[in-house]
Formats: structure tokens, sequence, C-alpha cells
């Protein structure tokens, strides 16, 4: 079930892979998507409001979790497309280390900090109770977000993104289940959408842990193998740390957009919140062909091609910006329609405010395409504190819309806010990139 990436086509190679990515992206999103339909739906808008209003800090710590899990994944790539299974399997057992440790702490900091950061965020008294409610269960349910993660991220190093999607899938259907069981029948508010998704959460990241243990022959370890490694976990730190603050900073950016948004007044949160649904679910797939690029030059590294590195960032690169084009239409044309599913046609202003971001998200997609695949290229290259200087371009951009020019001019800026800090940050990144692939270069003397 492992898939060697360092020969054959680059673009059938990256097509491939992105395509279970693409839909396990979506799925993933269908787990917060599927609470704020039901929520919005059975609970009203004000709940959907407190729900929304959780979205920039479970960004900034989900963001954490997933970008550190998906760096450690970059040197079992590197290992795998060199062949050497044995370092490989070292590298496999002392991430696990490195998970539990982060677990442990973030799971405790985070529930301890929980009233206070919505206080930070000035989130509106009339949701605050709601909104605590939500992200303290979400936050208890952090061990199986870096438990599906981190075996996800394993799995696709190797080669392998249908595995994790297949298990994806099952949860998503379970989550849907949990959420109607527990809001409608049990009417569990708020805290019943959380707990069906730590719930779905929990069930996707054991079955891949499972299925990983008794189907991967190649990651079964010796005593010697298990050994916990100091100098692993620093190269594991030093990989996947940076990337997991790389989301971290550009969920700051959001945190401190989201603040601005709040004091703006309910309707234009619930607008916005409803608005980052549509456009999180139109950004997946971007994700998952920066992914497939990363996973590609990982590999490609450990084989020493480096010719296929740039053909397989050319390839990501192509594709997402074929999608951009085409996600881009239909944000224009019907983005208020897609947030029908949360918003009732009777909330007439809000809609009107949804679809005014969205059109502006349309129109300046392609940015996005280029930033996702040239920044996890560099990552999946090894450089991920190099990638991070990205992140803070867009924290800039965002700080200078929120602190500045939203005050001045209202939501019009707030539309604007992420369009400017992509293109902030593709200024940085693809220099960036090819300094990097030229350094590689140099230093394995091709």
């Amino acid at each position: 079930m492992t898939k060697d990436m360092t020969t054959g086509n680059p673009l059938r190679l990256i097509w491939q892979f992105s395509v279970p990515l693409v839909f396990g992206n979506l799925f993933q999103q269908l787990y917060n998507l599927v609470d704020t339909i039901i929520v919005g739906r059975y609970l009203g808008l004000l709940s959907l409001t407190a729900v929304g209003a959780t979205n920039s800090i479970m960004f900034l710590i989900i963001g954490f979790c997933a970008g550190t899990c998906t760096g450690i994944g970059v040197p079992v790539a590197q290992r795998f497309g060199a062949k050497d299974y044995s370092e490989m399997r070292k590298y496999v057992m002392n991430a696990v280390y490195l998970c539990l440790i982060i677990a442990a702490g973030l799971t405790v900091a985070t529930c301890l900090l929980c009233d206070d950061i919505l206080t930070w965020m000035s989130t509106p008294t009339d949701i605050f109770d709601q909104s605590y409610s939500y992200l303290f269960i979400i936050f208890l349910g952090l061990p199986f977000t870096i438990l599906y993660n981190a075996t996800a991220s394993i799995i696709r190093a190797l080669g392998d993104s249908k595995t994790p999607f297949y298990f994806l899938v099952l949860s998503t259907v379970l989550n849907i289940v949990l959420d109607l069981t527990f809001i409608i029948f049990f009417q569990m508010g708020v805290a019943g959408a959380a707990i069906a998704t730590i719930a779905a959460q929990a069930v996707s990241g054991i079955l891949c842990l499972i299925f990983m243990i008794k189907q991967y022959d190649i990651l079964k370890c010796d005593r010697e193998e298990r050994t916990f490694r100091a100098g692993y976990i620093g190269t594991l730190v030093k990989m996947g740390v940076p990337m997991g603050l790389q989301f971290s900073i550009t969920a700051i950016g959001s945190i401190i957009l989201q603040n601005a948004v709040n004091t703006l007044g309910t309707v234009y949160v619930s607008a916005y919140t409803s608005a980052l649904k549509v456009q999180q679910l139109a950004m997946c797939p971007f994700d998952a062909f920066a992914t497939a690029g990363s996973t590609f030059g990982g590999q490609n590294l450990g084989a020493r091609q480096f010719k296929r590195i740039r053909q397989g960032v050319l390839c990501s690169v192509g594709i997402a910006l074929i999608y951009s084009a085409g996600i881009g239409l239909v944000l224009i044309f019907a983005g208020s329609k897609i947030a029908l599913l949360f918003v009732s046609a009777a909330e007439t202003e809000v809609l009107g405010y949804v679809q005014q971001l969205l059109t502006v998200s349309g129109i300046f997609f392609w940015l996005l395409a280029i930033l996702n695949c040239t920044r996890m290229a560099i990552q999946g290259l090894g450089y991920s504190a190099a990638a991070m200087l990205a992140g803070c371009s867009e924290l800039v951009a965002r700080g200078l819309m929120a602190l500045v020019f939203i005050p001045l001019t209202g939501y019009h800026a707030v539309c604007y806010t992420s369009p400017l800090a992509w293109a902030f940050a593709v200024c940085v990144v693809v220099p960036m990139f090819l300094i990097v692939v030229r350094r590689l270069e140099r230093k394995y003397m091709v």
C-alpha cells in the first residue's frame, strides 16, 4: 500500500495522490460544517454565531496540531524515499513520543485558559457562555485530533493517501448521526455538537492507528528502533513545530481579524462566520494539492532528484490554479446561495455581507494556489522554519488591516484582508523556494 513517488510521471503521481486528499479534506471540513448547519437550523442564529466566534482560536490550536503532525511526516517521507527503512522506523516511534508530550501539554493549557481566551477576543456577552461550552469540549478532544493527524501524516508519507480518507468518511457519517442525536434528541445545544465532533475524530484516529499497526510491515519496529532518542526528537521538533507555528501565526492574524470583526456587531460577526465556513470549504483542495506536492518533494529529496522536485511544484501549482479559476467563479456567482445551508433565507442583510466577502475571495483565489503549493514544498524539503516567514507576512497584513483599516472603513476592509495577506506571503515564499532548492543542490553537489 506504500507508493514510491521517486519514479513515474510527476503530474499523474501528484494528481492520483491529491484526489483522496481533496475528498479527505472536504470531509474533514464537514465536521465543522455539519455542526454549523445543524446548529444554525435547529438552535438558531445566536448559537451559530457562538460556534463561529470560536473559529479563529480553534484554527490557532488545531492548526498548530495539524501542522506539527504534518511536519513529523517530512523526515519519514525523506527516509522512505531514500529506502533507509530502519531510520524511518526510528523517526516514526519518536514521533509517537513527541505527539504524546504535545497532546498532554496543549490539552491542559487550553482548557485552563479557555475563559481568558474568549474574553481577550472580545466575544460578545450574548454568545459568551455558548462559545465557552463549545470551545472547552473541543479542547478536551485535542489528543484525538493529534492522533488522527499524526497517523494520517505517517501513512501519507509512505505514499498512501487513500486509507486516511476512508476512515475519515466513516467518522464524518458518524459525526452527522451524533450531531442530530445530541442536538435534536437529547437537546444538548452547542455542547452536543462539540461532543459529536471529538467523538467522530476519535474514531478516525483510532482506526488509522489500528490499520497502520496491522497492515504496514515496513513500520514494525524491533526493540532498538523503539528507543527514545533525543536527537530524533530534536529533528522532529525542528521539522514539525515550525510547520505548526506556521499555521498558528496565520491563525493569530485570523484571531486579530476576528477580534476586529467582533467589535462591528452581531450582524457582521454572523456574516463573517458564515462566509468563512463557505470559504474554508472552497479552500480544502488547495491544501490537498499542496500536501501532494510536499510529499512528492520529500521523497524525491531523499532520492536526490532535484529536477523532479521542481517538476512536482509546477504540477501542483498548475492543478491548483485551474481549480482556483473554477471555484472562484462559483463563489462570485453563488457564494451566498451556498451559505443558505446554514443561514435562513430571511437573513437578507447577513447574506448580502456574506456575498460581498466571497466575491472578493473568489477573485483572488489564484494567489492562494501559488502560496500553498510553494510553501508546502519548502516544508517538504525540510525548511519549515524558513516557510514561517510567509506566515509572518500574512500576520503583518492581517494586523495592519485589523488595527488600522477596519476601524476606519468597517466590513469593506474585512473582505480584502485575506487577499492582501496572501499577496504579501506570495512575494516572500516564491523567491524562498528557489533559494532553498539551489541551496540543496549545492549541498549535495548536484
